[in-house]
């Protein structure tokens, strides 16, 4: 999903000589996978009034007019100090819309599915699944992968995040690490706990007393 890091770094070191064309190359490179996550985190009903371009555009701006403080020091991986600023305009577009026309919104039954409904959903549900003990046909696998837009719903919001980040984001074990400020082995332990909560809420009759307490 995110840009080739070792290009991403050669833009790096060519935007921080004051090269105009390498900082317009390097955002450019980042708009979609922006996009991405903006949409992965929009509510349906927010996304039909809002395209999650636009606010791509203000992180880009807002990133443009930053960058040379960025580039001074920068604190982060360059894709995660972006992802930082998408999260940011995500809650506060959120707030804004959210609070100013709550009534009308939320009268508005959601037609789409969440963005990450068939994004990457597959390989989330065979990572699930552990063939040994659960020999499932190719209609079993598909059957739950429709059910993991609602499974995924209902897991706390953290559990949530961290499933989305890693594979739908597709970020790193070391990236998730950064963003939560954990170590490594604690922000492991944090998405394998994820997801055996959302193994409980697709498969709660393969072992009822596996699902954890939310």
């Amino acid at each position: 999903m995110w840009p080739n890091s070792e290009e991403t770094r050669n833009l790096l070191d060519a935007a921080k000589t004051g090269d105009p064309a390498a900082r317009e190359q390097l955002l450019m490179k980042f708009r979609e996978p922006l996009r991405r996550v903006i949409g992965l985190r929009m509510d349906p009903a927010l996304a039909r009034r809002i395209d999650a371009s636009d606010i791509v555009q203000d992180v880009l701006i807002e990133a443009h007019q930053r960058l040379k403080e960025y580039l001074q020091s920068p604190t982060m991986p360059f894709h995660l100090w972006l992802r930082h600023m998408a999260q940011d305009r995500i809650i506060d577009t959120h707030r804004r819309h959210r609070v100013a026309q709550r009534r009308s919104i939320d009268r508005e039954h959601s037609l789409e599915s969440p963005a990450w409904a068939d994004d990457s959903s597959a390989n989330l549900v065979a990572s699930l699944i552990d063939p040994e003990n659960t020999p499932a046909s190719a209609a079993i696998q598909e059957e739950l992968r429709k059910k993991l837009n609602a499974a995924i719903v209902q897991l706390p919001q953290n559990d949530r995040d961290i499933i989305l980040m890693r594979h739908h984001e597709q970020l790193s074990n070391t990236d998730v690490a950064a963003v939560y400020q954990l170590t490594e082995a604690a922000a492991s332990m944090r998405y394998l706990r994820a997801l055996r909560k959302l193994r409980a809420v697709l498969l709660p009759d393969e072992n009822p007393d596996a699902k954890e307490k939310s």
